[in-house]
């Protein structure tokens, strides 16, 4: 078996905001000299690991982050006619495992006593949250379930031996692929088997502006003429370099050693970044795209990015051939400077008719 699976991919994106800053505008960075637009590694994987191809594939193996756990904890326990209050302080036991405990300013807490029962419990939720995102694997949630089920039927709290809820072995196929870090229980963090580098624009770009108005249908410009309102938002068109790098043995490690479901991670995760696009401002761009380009490379070589093929920003009029190109000489001169930096390669060319998405996954699975 390869170790590494690297993919390469050019996608080509129409005018759009896929993923913005704090000031809404598309992310940028400067590289070679010159402007480039960006999506983060974060949007994408954020954008890949909740998509229907995901959903579909991985389903039953999918991993829950989120901060507000306990409050379906507490929810659970309801349900099972456990008393609210009991209810409460069993769910803040459990979350707790997972993270330090949100809670109430002081102030909020003296004024409690001024306030009804179920005032109180509404205000109380609050601290059944975890100040940080915790990944949850889909055998921790069923082991906190059980735990529920058992605390209702005998009416008693959890005990310590029964909070030893996380887990080291599990299955969770987004956990295994991107991570997870857990400050309060290292020992339970998952190194991410796969590295995914922020998507940039192989061209310099120029941020644009977007004046828009919205009409009034009611408006019969008696009174106004003018646009009921008045905006503006900003964009940009680009065609983006992606390299994401897989530690399959890592993968298969973190997934307790199950190589077939490895196998359909790098399956849906290939096909997610071919196909899946970030969701920033769907609505008002339409920016659905497919990948033009993709390169697969196995090997146990150490691993690179061909980034550097871009560092001189493309200028031409057929930007997807000339970037292709450049990305191609880029390799070449590095198994000329290197040695052969990969076993196996495998191209999927939407321009010239080279290759299908079936055979980079074969080759990225060693099917």
């Amino acid at each position: 078996m390869n170790r590494f699976v690297q993919l390469h991919l050019l996608t080509s994106y129409p005018p759009a905001n896929l993923n913005r800053d704090d000031l809404g505008r598309p992310k940028t960075a400067v590289m070679g000299g010159a402007t480039r637009l960006r999506v983060s590694s974060q949007s994408l994987k954020r954008s890949w690991r909740t998509s229907d191809i995901f959903r579909e594939s991985l389903g039953g193996c999918m991993g829950t982050r989120t901060k507000r756990m306990g409050i379906v904890f507490f929810s659970v326990l309801q349900d099972l006619e456990v008393e609210p209050k009991k209810a409460m302080e069993w769910a803040q036991k459990i979350a707790g495992v997972f993270g330090k405990l949100k809670s109430l300013p002081k102030k909020e807490q003296e004024a409690l006593k001024n306030l009804s029962e179920e005032e109180q419990q509404q205000k109380q939720m609050v601290t059944l949250e975890i100040e940080q995102l915790a990944h949850f694997s889909p055998e921790e949630i069923t082991a906190i379930q059980s735990l529920c089920i058992i605390l209702a039927e005998k009416d008693r709290a959890p005990k310590d031996d029964e909070l030893a809820l996380l887990r080291s072995s599990h299955r969770a196929v987004d956990i295994a692929l991107f991570g997870r870090m857990l400050a309060s229980s290292p020992e339970f963090n998952t190194e991410a088997a796969a590295q995914v580098a922020h998507a940039i624009s192989t061209h310099k770009v120029a941020v644009e502006d977007d004046f828009f108005t919205a009409v009034d249908d009611l408006n019969d410009g008696s009174e106004d003429m003018g646009a009921g309102h008045m905006g503006d938002t900003e964009f940009a068109a680009g065609l983006f370099y992606l390299y994401i790098c897989i530690d399959k043995e890592l993968l298969i490690k973190n997934l307790s050693g199950d190589t077939d479901l490895a196998d359909r991670t790098v399956d849906a995760l290939v096909n997610s970044a071919a196909q899946v696009a970030p969701t920033g401002k769907q609505n008002s761009f339409a920016s659905r795209a497919r990948a033009s380009y993709i390169l697969c490379e196995t090997g146990d070589q150490q691993p690179r990015s061909l980034s550097v093929a871009f560092l001189k920003p493309i200028y031409n009029n057929d930007m997807l051939n000339a970037s292709i190109n450049a990305l191609e000489e880029n390799i070449n001169s590095m198994d000329k400077a290197y040695g052969a930096c990969a076993d196996n390669r495998c191209t999927m060319n939407t321009v010239s008719g080279e290759g299908t998405l079936t055979e980079i996954v074969n080759c990225a699975t060693g099917a």
